[in-house]
């Protein structure tokens, strides 16, 4: 083990080369040129971005944070496009055809109007010239032409048209389907039934956007569809009256009850 004077030369000439290493360092700085203040503070392995500094850890977990929220935006905005049940063509009309409802009579077949191999769309009402109901919708319905002119609006008595009820299920009237070609789609089933909510229906079922005029005018009133109820015999119905009157009296008759009204025939005893 060496003597304290030589220990302390030692550890003079350490402290020597490691100045003069310093100095040599100092002196390829500044040949190098001045450095930017933000630069000598920047500590290695951080960046340093519109005054917020981050490690590198940092900046690799934002890039993934950024990345991830960025599909669920790209997601939301795909949800967000509103997917319409029926996808409908718009009919071809000439700027000079005037748009009405169409009301069949008793000899016209529906399904002859309805394009069955067509992906076109049309209304179709199930009424009667007798209901209230039906003609309290009638200057309604008859508005819809003007307000969506690319659609086919048809009208058909159900008294009339009796086996299309009963097919498309049309109980009560009125009863308004929506079809695409021949294939019934949709069935309007609201107690409300006015021009907005018809509007409204069609809009949320095909995607097609009703026309500004959406008023019911006064030459709505007057037709296709009577505005009014019409007053008529209703041939069936008193038919059905008379044979359930009928079966009802004859069932009567035949019963226990009746028999003593019936005096029984006398038998002739013989002695």
């Amino acid at each position: 083990m060496g003597s304290a004077p030589g220990r302390f030369r030692g550890v003079a000439i350490w402290l020597i080369l490691a100045g003069l290493v310093r100095l040599s360092d100092g002196d390829a700085a500044g040949a190098a040129g001045p450095r930017d203040p933000e630069q000598l503070e920047q500590p290695a392995g951080e960046a340093c971005t519109e005054g917020r500094c981050e490690t590198e850890t940092e900046a690799l977990l934002s890039a993934v944070l950024h990345s991830d929220t960025g599909e669920p935006q790209s997601h939301n905005l795909t949800d967000t496009a509103k997917t319409y049940k029926v996808t409908c063509d718009r009919r071809n009309i000439s700027a000079t055809e005037r748009v009405t409802v169409q009301v069949l009579n008793a000899s016209q077949d529906l399904m002859e109007l309805l394009n069955a191999n067509g992906t076109e769309c049309s209304l179709v009402l199930f009424y009667t010239t007798w209901c209230q109901f039906s003609a309290s919708l009638a200057p309604h319905f008859n508005a819809l032409p003007r307000v969506f002119p690319s659609m086919q609006f048809l009208a058909l008595d159900a008294s009339q048209h009796s086996s299309l009820s009963t097919r498309f299920g049309t109980v009560a009237v009125p009863n308004i389907l929506l079809f695409q070609g021949a294939k019934p789609m949709a069935r309007f089933n609201q107690t409300d039934r006015t021009l907005e909510t018809l509007s409204s229906f069609i809009t949320n079922q095909t995607g097609f956007e009703a026309s500004p005029d959406q008023a019911v005018l006064e030459e709505d009133l007057a037709g296709p569809l009577p505005a009014a109820p019409v007053k008529g015999i209703d041939w069936l119905f008193v038919f059905s009256v008379l044979f359930i009157s009928g079966f009802t009296l004859y069932a009567i008759l035949c019963s226990d009850s009746m028999r003593w009204l019936v005096p029984a025939p006398e038998h002739e005893h013989q002695d």
